[in-house]
């Protein structure tokens, strides 16, 4: 059985950890071709472990000539884009926002936003000359509700969530469906206890702030990217979609209550 992304060509930002790389793995297995970026150097790693169907570039997303040097390598490596998922991110740190400084606005905006910005504007023109595409880009529960302590990183992820939104009505005459994911919280990297268990460990996998009562898992931010960027959500575009465990959703039941848990 061919798989549902057989014969597209996908663009993946942020690919070598955590939920970009998940999403690299489960695409790689329903036949994409990929290119995966990060500017870690670990698409290189995520990359070979995919043999054929990937290639891998450092990109730093906050550079205009990095993305279209990004939109210009997948063209001349596999003529054309399909599927663009805007996923590098960068969380900052979390305070009160007196306590924030320019610098750290400065670096989370121009990772968070302008990044999506650039691949979006860079996307869009690969896509309309080839008749069409999908863009997923990765947001935040943070930019849908308030979260305690996370105001620069929230007013970046709701900025995304209005460039997904205007951008899904600019460009759907041109085939290009234009759709977000907002992670609430998600065990990967960005968590610190990750570093040392790939899964919760007992005793924290709980969260009681969450109707779910549990973490998310990369793969299932994955799952719901291929859901967006296949010919599945055909008649989707401009939806920015919650995975999160009902957090969203139960904000003003639970009393804006903040658990502290780290954000994707």
């Amino acid at each position: 059985m061919a798989g549902r992304l057989e014969n597209k060509v996908a663009v993946i930002t942020g690919a070598g950890s955590g939920m970009g790389k998940a999403m690299a793995e489960l695409f790689a297995r329903e036949g994409a071709k990929l290119l995966l970026t990060d500017i870690s150097g670990n698409e290189e790693t995520v990359a070979a472990s995919l043999g054929d169907a990937a290639v891998a570039l450092r990109v730093d997303v906050s550079k205009e000539a990095d993305i279209q040097t990004m939109i210009a390598t997948a063209e001349a490596r596999f003529g054309r884009i399909d599927i663009l998922c805007n996923n590098a991110g960068f969380g900052g740190g979390m305070a009160p926002l007196h306590e924030q400084t320019t610098e750290s606005w400065d670096r989370v905006h121009e990772t968070n936003l302008r990044g999506t910005f650039f691949g979006i504007k860079y996307g869009v023109i690969s896509m309309m000359k080839t008749g069409g595409g999908a863009i997923v880009n990765t947001t935040s529960a943070s930019g849908v509700v308030g979260w305690k302590g996370h105001s620069i990183y929230g007013a970046a992820k709701a900025g995304v969530n209005q460039l997904t939104k205007t951008a899904a009505l600019d460009y759907a005459p041109h085939n290009i469906r234009i759709n977000a994911i907002a992670p609430g919280t998600i065990w990967t990297g960005l968590v610190p206890m990750s570093k040392d268990s790939p899964t919760p460990p007992e005793g924290v996998f709980r969260l009681p702030g969450i109707p779910m009562d549990r973490w998310g898992y990369a793969s299932e931010i994955a799952q719901a990217a291929l859901f967006l960027a296949s010919d599945d959500a055909s008649y989707i575009t401009g939806h920015i979609l919650p995975v999160d465990g009902g957090y969203c959703i139960g904000y003003s039941s639970m009393g804006a209550e903040n658990t502290g848990a780290p954000k994707a």
